[in-house]
């Protein structure tokens, strides 16, 4: 593609100062030229209901046309009970429904769970990865990205501070960048 593909990145975690909030914003800073990353929020929408399919709130209207004007996803998630935070599954329903006029249909993408423990929120990651099959997102599969003490990667300031995740973000975001340039629908 040649210019930028826009990315619309999820957050799952809704907390101000949110770990992987700032794992975004850090995403968004070292993206390569061919990604336009920014933040879909998901906070203001309503827990889906179907009876407002026919006319929806406009923050679901907002929300969907957002998702349709993005070439891709990008996930970044906390786990919440070995899956992913009410909020983003939401969202995901929200984002596919009424049925058949899913907005989430081809687009490629990408999970990244960050976690103050040890593995990383490899049950959300995994557990994700189930729904979006279902909605048809073709997901990056490697390399996989599990981010585990999360507490510790981040300066007061918000700034990431751990050399080794800034090197492998860089590799998984190069990595997105050429999946996304295979996988993304072309426009005719």
């Amino acid at each position: 593609m040649s210019s930028p593909c826009n990315v619309a990145i999820l957050v799952g975690s809704l907390r101000k100062d949110s770990l992987n909030r700032k794992l975004a914003l850090t995403l968004i800073a070292l993206a390569p030229p061919s990604l336009r990353l920014s933040i879909l929020e998901i906070g203001d929408l309503p827990l889906y209901n179907q009876d407002w399919e026919a006319d929806p709130p406009q923050p679901v209207v907002d929300f969907k046309q957002g998702l349709a004007a993005a070439d891709a996803v990008l996930f970044v998630t906390p786990e919440y009970n070995r899956s992913v935070p009410a909020p983003l599954k939401n969202a995901i329903d929200v984002g596919s429904r009424p049925y058949g006029q899913s907005a989430w249909n081809g687009k490629p993408g990408a999970v990244i769970t960050l976690s103050p423990g040890a593995i990383g929120g490899f049950g959300a990651n995994h557990h994700l990865r189930q729904s979006l099959v279902f909605l048809n997102v073709p997901v990056l599969q490697q390399p996989e990205a599990y981010i585990g003490n999360a507490g510790s990667l981040f300066t007061p300031q918000g700034e990431l501070a751990n050399d080794s995740t800034r090197a492998f973000l860089e590799k998984f975001l190069q990595a997105f960048a050429q999946w996304v340039d295979r996988n993304a629908p072309r426009q005719a």
